[in-house]
């Protein structure tokens, strides 16, 4: 009850704080299409929809997050990378702010072709646990910070509906070893280390098939 209780009063913490935040500047979708054409496209799509289950769909995701990711793949003051991944590391390197937040215009403004739920045995599992959590294992539902719908809250948490399930799936695993660790006050880490496999598997598909 307690770690429960405590993970709630951090999300509504990391909520208000960001609420309180101004504005941050707004990239060009027309510089960031360029970009996303000559850079981005083979992996992702020239619009975002990524050609395969590997690398995440970025067509309507939220603006402010893919920003915050790119700047995450980029070390800055000396300081190793927030998120690890050698082959995004390479694509940001030579990505100014202003290209970054170009890019994120472009990808945000597209409209995605979203993926959808496979394992229709695992909806039922996958439901409870983005509804309602686990109170007994401190899980809190996926629903409070990424929406009822999956369409995710601006700028630390991403929208999920839609989302390949396969990419869903291992950054949780990921989170869930620590492999990846740009997540604010290591929220998803304390989440994902509480998810069993087939927790993941399940809500991963479940988030896929959410509009």
């Amino acid at each position: 009850m307690i770690r429960t209780a405590a993970i709630a009063i951090l999300l509504a913490t990391t909520l208000t704080a960001q609420a309180a935040d101004p504005a941050p500047a707004k990239g060009d979708p027309a510089k960031g299409k360029a970009i996303a054409e000559t850079v981005c496209g083979a992996c992702h799509g020239p619009d975002g929809n990524s050609p395969a289950p590997v690398n995440p769909q970025l067509a309507g995701q939220i603006e402010e997050y893919i920003y915050k990711q790119l700047k995450d793949f980029k070390g800055a003051d000396g300081k190793p990378a927030a998120r690890m991944n050698p082959i995004m590391a390479g694509m940001a390197a030579p990505l100014t702010d202003a290209d970054m937040r170009n890019l994120a215009a472009w990808f945000a403004g597209q409209k995605a072709k979203p993926s959808a739920a496979k394992d229709e045995s695992q909806i039922a599992l996958g439901q409870k646990i983005w509804r309602q959590g686990d109170f007994k294992k401190g899980i809190p539902a996926c629903a409070g910070c990424h929406g009822p719908a999956g369409a995710g809250m601006p700028a630390q948490y991403p929208k999920l509906a839609g989302q390949f399930a396969e990419y869903t799936e291992a950054q949780l695993k990921a989170f869930r070893v620590g492999e990846r660790a740009n997540d604010p006050e290591k929220m998803m880490r304390m989440i994902a280390g509480k998810l069993s496999d087939a927790e993941i598997k399940a809500v991963s598909d479940y988030a896929a098939g959410l509009r």
